[in-house]
């Protein structure tokens, strides 16, 4: 794949699962931060990161990979993917990085895998973070369905951070701009049409995982939704919420799906409270 010269939305090539990965790789820590970005058209993990990958960068080290199929990661030939070839290439990152337990933070479709991951590795994961996740069943939303059914075009990339944002005055046409260039670079569309076809509710599903594998969690886990999200349901948070022993539950009003944008110092302060909180327990040990 083609790449842009100088762009932050390229971190550092490794082979992961056997696959070249683009990963973001910053600061230092003894327990690392992963962090699976979501599933909009164009996505990277820098695109979903970049406001709060600094801020947890100040006091640990956060590994950010494109997932497969996603930004500049390689694609596999077969153009097959589901929930289990994505959470094994989760695993592979952490492998070929040397990582042997992470704290995993996960949004909306990351979020899906990153409580996948913890139930599959559980001894691989010392805190979970699910933002705006998919994880647990429910009728798909109009605006998941279109974010899935995207296809590109400068009017429905704007029609669509409508979708995503509560502030409409973050949607400006250079935002709108620069993510529908993203989502027509070769390769990406290609890949993305063949993730997520319809009927898309089986997607939904794939991401889910078992109640009961989800209430036998063992793992602190902070739970982050945005009031007014109009892509992952806040009910699917509240029932996670119900599910997971060691949950707890941060709301935001006047907040669409992304939370990591629309609130990023919060977001970056809750994240890294909760997980500090880890630190000084492993200290105290």
């Amino acid at each position: 794949m083609t790449t842009p010269e100088n762009s932050p939305e390229i971190g550092r090539e490794i082979t992961a699962a056997g696959y070249r990965t683009n990963v973001h790789d910053h600061g230092e820590g003894n327990v690392p931060v992963m962090m699976i970005h979501g599933s909009g058209p164009g996505v990277t993990a820098w695109a979903n990161w970049r406001l709060v990958i600094p801020e947890l960068a100040k006091n640990r080290r956060v590994v950010a990979p494109d997932m497969l199929g996603f930004g500049y990661t390689e694609r596999p030939e077969d153009n097959t993917y589901n929930r289990e070839r994505w959470v094994a290439h989760a695993i592979g990152v952490m492998d070929a990085l040397d990582l042997e337990k992470v704290d995993l933070v996960g949004n909306s479709f990351g979020g899906g895998l990153a409580l996948a991951l913890a139930i599959e590795h559980p001894q691989r994961v010392r805190r979970l973070v699910l933002m705006g996740s998919a994880g647990v069943s429910f009728p798909i939303t109009e605006g998941l369905n279109e974010v899935w059914g995207y296809e590109p075009s400068l009017e429905n990339m704007r029609r669509l951070m409508d979708v995503f944002a509560f502030n409409k005055g973050l949607l400006t046409d250079e935002l709108a701009e620069m993510r529908y260039q993203a989502s027509i670079r070769p390769g990406f569309h290609e890949s993305f049409a063949a993730m997520f076809p319809a009927p898309r509710q089986r997607w939904v599903d794939n991401l889910a995982s078992p109640e009961e594998d989800i209430r036998a969690l063992p793992h602190e886990t902070l739970i982050l939704h945005g009031r007014e999200d109009e892509v992952i349901p806040l009910e699917a948070s509240l029932k996670l919420a119900e599910l997971i022993d060691r949950a707890q539950l941060h709301v935001f009003g006047r907040c669409g799906h992304w939370t990591q944008i629309e609130h990023a110092s919060r977001f970056a302060r809750l994240v890294n409270d909760f997980l500090t909180e880890a630190d000084q327990a492993a200290a105290g040990a």
